[in-house]
């Protein structure tokens, strides 16, 4: 028989153990990758809660004191009223 050329690519079907350490090494890298890429977006969960229930406080503060404000405007305009009229009344 005649001897057939090839001029591709020949691959060769044997794996050793070489390869299989790195490809278990390179699966356990992604893998551990993952695990840590998980815990650090749970941990980012909780600190965004955590600035989420801050902000609502501060949100629910900011609100009260400006019922405060607006109530002590009152006042004041009430008694500034009151003591212009005392003051009119006073210099007649």
């Amino acid at each position: 028989m005649a001897e057939e050329k090839t001029n591709g690519w020949k691959f060769n079907k044997q794996v050793n153990l070489s390869v299989i350490v790195q490809v278990v090494l390179l699966a356990s890298l992604i893998i551990g990758s993952w695990v840590n890429l998980q815990r650090q977006l749970d941990l980012l969960q909780k600190d965004v809660s955590i600035l989420l229930d801050g902000q609502r406080r501060f949100e629910a503060k900011v609100a009260q004191l400006s019922a405060k404000t607006i109530e002590y405007e009152y006042r004041l305009r009430a008694m500034e009223k009151n003591l212009d009229q005392t003051s009119q009344i006073s210099s007649r």
